[in-house]
């Protein structure tokens, strides 16, 4: 088993006059990363980065459409590579790159603004991604919370990305802590049942 339980709260959803605030603020509370969402709306599949710092963490988000051999020359960055695919994409346009890649992003809400509902029905992609490709890191994003977070976890996922349910609560440290708890227990489960 080469993956972690990882819970990245989704800054979207924060106060974004308050970046660095908000970056310190999840961090203190236990965030394994934070997730950045840029979306460039005039030149989709230029690439597009961010490097982000805070605490000493680095976020590196780079999308291009389509990702083709570009794969193989982010590789040879220090940063690690993902792959996101949106509700509307089969699992199986990844899969050729899936060897090669550090993360897996299963989008489990269309990409665009935070607060929209869960997708259940993307938690096929994450089961197939968790069974064909056991060691590779597996995020989801979109409406998981504490609500939504088993389903997740059953699914495979390891990395989750959480926005409002996180960002909006009045406690974020209890729920980080309770969307990693239940993350970390069904990993111990799929290790066990092997």
């Amino acid at each position: 088993m080469a993956y972690s339980a990882k819970i990245g709260p989704s800054i979207l959803s924060s106060d974004l006059s308050q970046l660095g605030a908000e970056c310190r603020r999840m961090m203190e509370c236990g965030a394994d990363y934070l997730h950045l969402d840029l979306i460039n709306v005039h030149s989709e599949g230029q690439q597009v980065s961010v490097c982000v710092k805070c605490n000493n963490t680095y976020i590196m988000s780079i999308t291009m459409n389509p990702a083709g051999s570009k794969v193989s020359q982010l590789k040879k960055l220090p940063e690690s590579v993902g792959l996101a695919i949106k509700p509307n994409t089969t699992v199986e346009e990844l899969a050729p790159w899936a060897g090669q890649i550090d993360m897996a992003l299963v989008m489990t809400v269309e990409p665009g603004f935070g607060g929209q509902k869960f997708m259940e029905d993307m938690m096929p992609k994450v089961s197939w991604l968790r069974s064909q490709f056991p060691s590779l890191d597996i995020e989801v994003d979109g409406g998981v919370g504490p609500d939504t977070i088993h389903r997740c976890a059953e699914a495979g996922a390891n990395m989750i990305v959480s926005g409002s349910a996180v960002v909006s609560s009045d406690d974020p440290r209890a729920v980080i802590a309770l969307l990693k708890d239940v993350v970390l227990e069904a990993i111990q489960k799929r290790f066990l049942d092997r």
